[in-house]
């Protein structure tokens, strides 16, 4: 697992459009932020983007593979990132189409955590 510094910078003007994009190494790989939305990896020099139940068939239907990596104990492990499309690359409003599909995942993923969240609770103390 590895990602260029110039593929980074690729990603980074590729998504600047959409928002305040960071790029996080980890693990070999780059994970990719916009507005704080954890949404694409990129890793051997590709974009994973991150789909989800609502737009998965879309990613399987254009042929696209899912982000896998091997674990500690050696098992193939998949996450629910697929890997952008060829015409993703070549066509800017292809790449826009599916960078919208992720965000979209993205979000949705950030309400449900937000959702399980349980609010601060009042502490209990005795009464003077």
């Amino acid at each position: 697992m590895a990602v260029s510094q110039s593929f980074i910078d690729y990603a980074k003007d590729l998504f600047g459009p959409f928002g305040e994009i960071v790029v996080r190494r980890m693990f070999g790989a780059a994970g990719v932020y916009c507005d704080s939305l954890f949404f694409a990896v990129l890793d051997e020099d590709v974009v994973y983007l991150k789909a989800d139940d609502e737009n998965r068939a879309e990613f399987e239907r254009a042929g696209a593979l899912p982000f896998t990596f091997e674990s500690k104990e050696n098992a193939r492990v998949s996450m629910s990132y697929y890997a952008a499309p060829a015409d993703f690359y070549d066509d800017p409003d292809e790449a826009r189409r599916w960078t919208l599909l992720a965000l979209d995942s993205a979000r949705r993923a950030a309400k449900v955590k937000r959702k399980r969240r349980k609010p601060p609770g009042r502490s209990k103390r005795a009464s003077p």
